[in-house]
């Protein structure tokens, strides 16, 4: 009954009120998930020094090489869970949340195990210092381990919200938020923890949401839930999770990848170590920020996925069309909010992570320029996000890469060389502003895919459906 009524809401449903009845929760719980990531920072800028910040910038790289591949499994699984409810087939939907299992499991067991070993030399190359090398290490050397229930968590909430469960998958996102701000407040201030006590709140955190997200799938009540008959390992299956998932995969890899450079750009560039330590920080703040926007984006583009993948399964492409539409304006309207709110008052949000006046004063004139490109940056995101839920990966993937890969690394080999560290922040707008083009391009040139009721559900085989 409840499947049934699920089903027949992503059917008929008006989509304002549809759209509304996923994005919300979504968006909350992307927000909330940001938010604790936000208070993290400004427990440990606050809390313990600015060079602690710093450090924990420093670790970016590999905790976003590490949730890529959660996002490799999560994303592709719940695209093709929504998609093939959408042509009713639960069994094969069920097969590939079994699947995933494996991929979660065999994919993290190969990049934490080398990135645990080989920490230290990976975060000096990445840019860390006598003074950041410790705080970065103390904070991965517990975080790395529990990220295995990050991408079992992360993965799994995806698949809910997909299959007809966007509250539930709020109420994940909020748990998790709930338990490592109280615990980071309670770790670092009370008991003097330092940056120790926020990665052991952060792996907390991960432990439960995880176990909370998992147990949805053993429920009677689930749409698609786990079967002993259903974890039978395919290989047709998991090609066609990762074909869809490696859109949002390599986005994240190429995000690490940029980081990296980011932060030997600050130490090339910064006219001591003490700016370039600072700068280090002050990026990790920019992206604090930066994230608060484009997780409200996201969680509308989120909100979007199962309501197209369904509709684009079932053939009503008018649906999708309208679903884009509203998902778009919603998103561009977010993006400017978000581009004013930095512009009025920078000092006020930097002032929130830090009390060091000599990172506040530089991490102000960086957030007024690295800003700038988040104003069209919503249309971005949810062009992205439309082509991987019909199943256009190969669109998907380019367009994912456009800003970081085409656009951003050129921008950051060259600007700086005439400008300097500013050169560094003004690669950021520079890119995020050319991606936004190449998409408006992409969505004229190929809104044929959702005229008709002729088009494929996705680009899997009939035999991956």
């Amino acid at each position: 009954m409840a499947e049934a009524k699920q089903i027949q809401a992503l059917e008929q449903e008006r989509i304002p009120r549809l759209l509304f009845n996923y994005a919300v929760p979504a968006v909350v719980g992307t927000v909330v998930n940001s938010l604790y990531n936000i208070v993290d920072r400004i427990f440990i800028g606050q809390g313990v020094s600015e060079y602690a910040l710093s450090g924990l910038a420093i670790t970016f790289p590999i905790l976003l090489f590490l949730q890529a591949f959660g996002m490799l499994v999560g994303a592709g699984a719940s695209v093709r869970v929504s998609i093939l409810l959408g042509q009713r087939n639960t069994p094969r939907a069920e097969q590939t949340l079994a699947n995933a299992v494996y991929l979660t499991l065999v994919t993290q067991i190969l990049t934490i195990i080398p990135c645990y070993i080989y920490m230290e030399p990976l975060l000096r190359l990445f840019g860390a210092s006598d003074r950041t090398l410790p705080y970065a290490m103390e904070y991965l050397q517990i975080v790395i381990p529990a990220n295995v229930f990050a991408a079992f968590s992360f993965g799994y909430n995806a698949i809910m919200r997909a299959s007809g469960y966007p509250r539930k998958a709020m109420t994940t996102m909020l748990l998790s938020a709930l338990i490592n701000v109280v615990l980071d407040y309670v770790f670092i201030y009370p008991m003097g923890m330092g940056i120790r006590g926020a990665a052991i709140a952060t792996a907390i955190a991960m432990v439960i949401c995880a176990a909370y997200v998992l147990a949805h799938f053993f429920l009677p009540s689930s749409i698609v839930r786990f079967r002993r008959t259903a974890f039978r390992p395919s290989w047709a299956i998991m090609r066609a999770i990762t074909a869809i998932g490696v859109a949002p995969f390599a986005m994240q890899l190429t995000g690490s990848a940029v980081n990296v450079l980011m932060n030997r750009s600050f130490v090339a560039y910064g006219t001591t170590p003490e700016e370039s330590d600072l700068a280090i920080g002050a990026f990790g703040i920019i992206s604090s920020y930066a994230m608060l926007i484009v997780m409200l984006i996201l969680g509308v583009a989120q909100g979007m996925q199962p309501i197209v993948g369904f509709n684009y399964g079932a053939r009503h492409m008018h649906r999708v069309r309208m679903t884009y539409a509203y998902s778009a304006g919603t998103n561009l309207f977010f993006s400017l909010v978000g581009f004013a709110v930095a512009e009025l008052d920078p000092r006020a949000i930097v002032s929130l992570f830090t009390i060091s006046e000599p990172l506040i004063e530089l991490c102000t004139t960086a957030l007024r320029i690295g800003i700038i490109g988040v104003s069209l940056i919503g249309f971005q995101i949810t062009t992205t996000q439309l082509f991987q839920s019909i199943g256009r990966s190969q669109l998907a993937i380019f367009l994912s890469l456009t800003r970081q890969l085409l656009f951003l690394i050129p921008a950051l080999l060259i600007i700086p060389r005439f400008l300097g560290l500013n050169g560094v922040w003004w690669s950021l707008p520079v890119s995020d502003l050319a991606s936004v083009g190449v998409a408006v391009v992409l969505i004229i040139s190929r809104w044929k895919l959702l005229e008709g009721t002729e088009a494929k559900a996705a680009d899997a085989s009939p035999e991956e459906c």
